[in-house]
């Protein structure tokens, strides 16, 4: 009876191995698949974006186009607008290519504003910046960086035109249509808040201007581009701390009670953000300096 139980039992056992050895047999199989894909995977290196030599050249010259801004020299931002040469297959990075090329000669007259005497180019530069911009949106309409440069240099030629009042206020009505779309579509822009700032500086109170609004705008841009998403796109526009630091650096200097320590403060901020700004080095920090020797 023993015996008959026992081979009762051997038999269900090999009969219940018979049934779970293929199941066990497929798993065994799937798991030792998967762990050899996870260890391939892990073998090859990550597969690396195309190279775009095209692409890669535009980002090189845009990176020497900011450089020579922060350094003054109009020479190499003359030049370096000439090397951007923009191909229409690719309408955005076109767009981006044509707004660095504004952007080029939109900072050649800032820069030549410093001067003593002012350069005789600078309309013909601020005109060149304002067709570059405009074929930039010609590209793409909704891109409102090219809207903030080409506001901005509207309301320079308005600066450049003062002895023509009609001429003035033909080149305000530009700027502000620019500047109405931009704020419509990106209010919390930091580099069209930096060019608002002068705006709400030089306007009345009945107007929404005023000193303080001016610095309330200036506040409102470093908060926005401190705490914006970070941009990984080097053709897509981010600056803008370092100009709203000496936007306020040169506001606090020249408001109707200065404030030399807060102007100080702000200057050497935005040297530390870009050691080798020209402007604020060389001539925005001497100038603090001097009003605080004279102030003791």
């Amino acid at each position: 009876m023993r015996i008959l139980i026992r081979q009762a039992a051997n038999l269900w056992q090999n009969r219940m191995l018979q049934a779970i050895f293929p199941t066990l047999t497929a798993l065994l199989m799937a798991v030792a698949a998967l762990t050899s894909a996870q260890t391939n995977a892990q073998a090859r290196p990550e597969a690396k974006p195309a190279a775009n030599p095209a692409r890669d050249s535009v980002i090189r010259i845009v990176e020497q186009i900011k450089r020579a801004d922060y350094e003054g020299d109009r020479v190499a931002l003359k030049r370096l607008r000439g090397d951007l040469t923009p191909l229409p297959d690719n309408k955005v990075l076109a767009s981006r290519e044509l707004y660095w090329r504004g952007f080029a000669l939109w900072r050649r007259a800032i820069n030549g504003f410093n001067e003593s005497p002012p350069p005789k180019d600078l309309e013909e530069d601020l005109n060149g910046a304002i067709a570059d911009f405009n074929d930039s949106l010609i590209h793409d309409p909704a891109f409102v960086e090219s809207k903030i440069g080409e506001a901005s240099c509207f309301g320079y030629l308005a600066y450049l035109s003062m002895k023509d009042p009609a001429r003035v206020q033909d080149m305000i009505q530009h700027s502000s249509s620019f500047l109405k779309d931009a704020m419509a579509s990106d209010p919390d822009n930091p580099r069209l808040l930096w060019v608002l700032g002068p705006i709400r500086w030089s306007s009345p109170p009945e107007r929404g201007g005023g000193q303080d609004k001016a610095f309330e705008v200036y506040q409102r841009g470093l908060e926005a581009v401190r705490t914006r998403p970070a941009v990984s796109d080097p053709l897509e526009p981010s600056w803008g701390e370092p100009e709203l630091l000496m936007n306020r650096a040169w506001s606090n200097l020249h408001r109707t009670t200065p404030d030399l320590k807060a102007a100080h403060i702000d200057a050497a901020a935005a040297l530390l953000l870009v050691p080798y700004w020209h402007y604020v080095r060389d001539i925005l920090l001497p100038q603090i300096q001097e009003a605080q020797s004279k102030s003791r």
